[in-house]
């Protein structure tokens, strides 16, 4: 069974690929995450909004023009909390490869490590966009 799976609680938000939808993608997260009991000075909390506005932003920057809305999945369940942001761009980037250090794959990608989660592209069933998963352990 995978992480996603077993996630108890979720939550989905479709949002125009808009720069605004970064601050309504973020502050919708801290509202589901301290809903479901995430302590909001938890320290993989803090983690988890800079990446989700990292990938929030990629979505706005580079796939608009081929996807008008993305959506943000949230969930919690297990010890893990775990966020998605999808859109139909059909690029996959390859998130072991990080070409420029300090840009925003690459901030996800020292993060993901730094607190022993993971990341995944995940592409959609017919390969004309994608999701990247995001799963941080809560304890």
């Amino acid at each position: 069974m995978t992480a996603h799976t077993t996630l108890r609680h979720r939550h989905v938000l479709t949002l125009s690929a808009q720069p605004a939808a970064v601050a309504v993608a973020r502050k919708t997260a801290e509202y589901v995450y301290r809903t479901w009991g995430v302590h909001p000075r938890h320290p993989a909390l803090a983690a988890a909004l800079l990446m989700l506005s990292e990938l929030v932003t990629n979505s706005v920057r580079h796939a608009a023009e081929v996807s008008p809305s993305l959506d943000v999945l949230y969930a919690v369940g297990g010890g893990v909390l775990a966020f998605a942001v999808h859109d139909r761009h059909p690029h996959r980037p390859d998130l072991t490869t990080i070409a420029k250090p300090g840009g925003g794959l690459a901030i996800i990608a020292e993060l993901t490590t730094e607190y022993a989660g993971t990341a995944t592209v995940r592409p959609d069933a017919d390969a004309g966009g994608k999701s990247i998963w995001i799963t941080l352990p809560l304890q």
